[in-house]
C-alpha cells in the first residue's frame, strides 16, 4: 500500500522496523550523502557516535544502519535501515538528512529527488518541496509516540550543508587545517556565541552587521515550540514573517507555499514547514534573511515574526506550546522569550507575535512582543510606520496555506 506524505505530515508505521530509501537522477558534480542523527529529547546527539553515515555505518544500538549508495543506469539510490524498538535509553527520534557537497551547487541541481519509507507492505512516498541554494536537508523524522512508531515528512532545507546539520544537532565539526598566517599581535578571540535574552515587551537589542568578504551573509530567525504534553498530535505552529518595505507595502512569508527567496525579492527565505513538536524534540521553523535586504529594497525594512495555529489543527493553546524567537548572526544570538501570563492560555487565540526585527543599513534591532490576535480572529499581524515609530496592529489580511492573500480594507501588500 503506497501512501503519499506531504511536507509537514505524519503517519503511523505498521512496524517499528524498516528502510528509508532516497533516489535521484545521477549527474556530474553531485556529491549527495544520506546521514542519520539519533537525537535526545533536546534534539541533540549525545556524542559523535549518534551520527550514522558512510564513515560510521552502524549505530552501536542497531537502531540505524547506513548502506553505500548504488548507481543503476541514470539513478542513484541511498538507504538507511532502522529499528525503533532498538532505540537506546535517552534517544527518542531519528532524523534522516541529505547533503549535497559537490561543485554542482545546491539541491536545485539534484533532479527527480524522491524518498520512501518501506515498512512491511507499507510504502510511504515522501513528496519533496522545491529547493534552490540549500546544501543540507532534513528529509524526515522517525519516532515513537505513546508506543506507536511514526514517521513525519520534514523536507527542511539549510544553506550550510553538513556543517549546518551537525551544528543543529549538536555534533562538533573540526575545520580543515589551513596554512598558518604571518605572526600578528595577540588579541582576544571569541570562541563561543554571545546570547542575549529579551523577555519583556518594550526592550530591544541592537546588532551591527559585519563588513568585508568574510562577513556572514545571512541572518537566521527561528521559532521554537514544545509539546504541551496533552497527548494529542496538535502541536503544529507556523512561523510567519511580515515584511514592511521602505515604500510601506507588506509581504507575507510562510511555508510551504510562500517561502520567498534569499537571492531575489523579498530576500527572505523560509526553510520549510514543520507540523509538530514531539516528546523527543521541539518544533523549529527557520527563515533566512539576506544581510543586503535593506540596501536591495532601498531603505529601512521591518519584519514581524509570529506563530500561528490553524483552526483545523484542533483545540490547542498556542501559549501552552511556549513559543520563542531566536535570531542568529555570526556569533551573536538574541532570544525573545516572552513569558506568557495567566489569561493567554486560550485555544481560541490563534496568533502570537514573538518579536520584530528592524534592519536599517548595517544595523539590526530586535525587540520581543507578546501581542496576540483577538479570540477567534484569523487576522494577520501588520506593520506600518508613524514617522520613525514602528506600529504593530493585528488587523492584516487573512493568509491561509495554498490560498491567495485575502485583501482587507486599504492594506497594501505585495
Amino acid at each position: 500500500m503506497n501512501l503519499p506524505l506531504s511536507p509537514g505530515a505524519n503517519t503511523n508505521l505498521s512496524l517499528a522496523k524498516g528502510l528509508v530509501r532516497v533516489t535521484h537522477a545521477a549527474g556530474n558534480g553531485l556529491d549527495v550523502n544520506l546521514t542519520a542523527f539519533l537525537l535526545t529529547d533536546s534534539a541533540k546527539v549525545r556524542n559523535d557516535g549518534d551520527m550514522v553515515f558512510f564513515n560510521a555505518p552502524e549505530h552501536a544500538s542497531g537502531a540505524a544502519a547506513f548502506s553505500a549508495p548504488v548507481t543503476a543506469g541514470e539513478r542513484v539510490t541511498h538507504s538507511i535501515s532502522f529499528d525503533l524498538d532498538r532505540l537506546p535509553a535517552g534517544i527518542g527520534k531519528i532524523a534522516i538528512t541529505l547533503t549535497q557537497d559537490g561543485p554542482a551547487g545546491g539541491f536545485a541541481q539534484v533532479k527527480d529527488l524522491r524518498a520512501q519509507v518501506l515498512v512491511g507492505d507499507q510504502v510511504l512516498d515522501l513528496q519533496p518541496g522545491s529547493f534552490d541554494q540549500e546544501t543540507g536537508i532534513t528529509v524526515l523524522e522517525l519516532y515513537v509516540r505513546n508506543g506507536q512508531a511514526k514517521a513525519r515528512a520534514v523536507w527542511q532545507g539549510f544553506a550550510s550543508g553538513l556543517a549546518g546539520l551537525c551544528g543543529l544537532y549538536g555534533v562538533e565539526v573540526e575545520e580543515a587545517p589551513v596554512a598558518a598566517p604571518p605572526p600578528a599581535p595577540a588579541k582576544p578571540v571569541n570562541i563561543g556565541k554571545s546570547l542575549i535574552t529579551l523577555d519583556k515587551p518594550g526592550t530591544a537589542h541592537k546588532v551591527t552587521l559585519e563588513k568585508g568578504a568574510s562577513a556572514p551573509k545571512v541572518i537566521k530567525v527561528s521559532a521554537t515550540w514544545v509539546d504541551n504534553g496533552d497527548g494529542q498530535d496538535n502541536d503544529d505552529l507556523d512561523l510567519r514573517i511580515g515584511i514592511l518595505r521602505p515604500d510601506g507595502r507588506m509581504s507575507i512569508i510562510q511555508a510551504p507555499d510562500k517561502r520567498g527567496s534569499l537571492t531575489e525579492d523579498p530576500y527572505v527565505f523560509h526553510t520549510g514547514d514543520v507540523v509538530a513538536a514531539s516528546v523527543s524534540a521541539p518544533g523549529i521553523e527557520t527563515v533566512e534573511i539576506s544581510t543586503e535586504i535593506s540596501q536591495r529594497m532601498g531603505g529601512k525594512v521591518a519584519l514581524v515574526c509570529s506563530v500561528y495555529s490553524a483552526v483545523d489543527n484542533g483545540a490547542v493553546s498556542v501559549a501552552s506550546l511556549k513559543p520563542k524567537m531566536r535570531m542568529e548572526y555570526g556569533d551573536q544570538v538574541v532570544e525573545c522569550a516572552f513569558e506568557f501570563k495567566k489569561g493567554f492560555f486560550s485555544s481560541a487565540v490563534y496568533t502570537y507575535v514573538l518579536g520584530t526585527v528592524e534592519i536599517d543599513g548595517d544595523e539590526i534591532r530586535i525587540s520581543p512582543s507578546g501581542v496576540t490576535s483577538r479570540a477567534g480572529s484569523e487576522s494577520t499581524p501588520w506593520l506600518t510606520r508613524k514617522g520613525a515609530e514602528l506600529v504593530l496592529t493585528m488587523d492584516g489580511p487573512y493568509v491561509f496555506k495554498g490560498e491567495p492573500i485575502e485583501a482587507k480594507g486599504n492594506k497594501r501588500y505585495w
